[in-house]
């Protein structure tokens, strides 16, 4: 983690230096994620992949005449999955089944991104991007907490894809996924889990 972190702040540093002249603009981003609970013993429980909604604000700056730019966000994430805890003697004695883990978080994106901003003049129409840095995902709830341990901030690498529409909206698909746990069984606490998710989202820029 801490050399993934340093690579990313290395990218930072240079796409900041390359330009003094900025832009900058915020918008509104909504979408939804589908999120898997994989626990790092593979045969322990099954799970099965849920969908959640996400919502909140998005800045971005760009770094005129090189097409690199940063963007953060504070969104509310909502990440469940359904875990079968029933297989196991250790859980259905205590008359759990099929239960569905939720965790609500506040997530703070962090990315790198890039633009294809010189294609002819199409760019004010459609222009292509990808993205990659960390999220912080600080956990305000979650459900279960007599069958599960939750930390209060998990760390994930965040990447992905999309493309801009006349200047104003923005449509990424992306994945990330938790670097620590994102959650352990309090009754064999050796069982780790890690939340692996993909998302859809649109941001909604409100200023050029």
């Amino acid at each position: 983690m801490k050399k993934i972190t340093l690579i990313i702040a290395a990218l930072f540093i240079t796409a900041a230096a390359a330009t003094a002249q900025t832009s900058s603009r915020w918008g509104v981003t909504a979408g939804m994620n589908f999120n898997e609970v994989h626990f790092k013993q593979h045969d322990i429980l099954t799970t099965t992949r849920m969908a959640g909604p996400q919502v909140g604000v998005t800045g971005e700056m760009n770094f005129s005449g090189i097409g690199f730019g940063v963007d953060g966000a504070l969104l509310y994430t909502l990440k469940q999955g359904k875990v079968n805890y029933g297989e196991r003697v250790a859980w259905s004695s205590l008359d759990y089944g099929k239960e569905t883990v939720a965790m609500h978080y506040i997530d703070v994106p962090l990315h790198l991104k890039f633009r294809w901003h010189r294609m002819g003049g199409l760019e004010n129409t459609i222009m292509p991007l990808i993205y990659v840095g960390p999220q912080f995902s600080f956990l305000p709830y979650a459900s279960h907490k007599s069958l599960n341990s939750y930390p209060p901030v998990n760390v994930y690498l965040d990447m992905g894809a999309g493309i801009e529409l006349k200047e104003r909206l923005q449509l990424r698909a992306g994945y990330n996924f938790s670097i620590g746990q994102s959650f352990h069984t309090k009754i064999l606490d050796d069982n780790v889990a890690k939340n692996r998710t993909w998302y859809f989202n649109l941001t909604w820029f409100l200023k050029q």
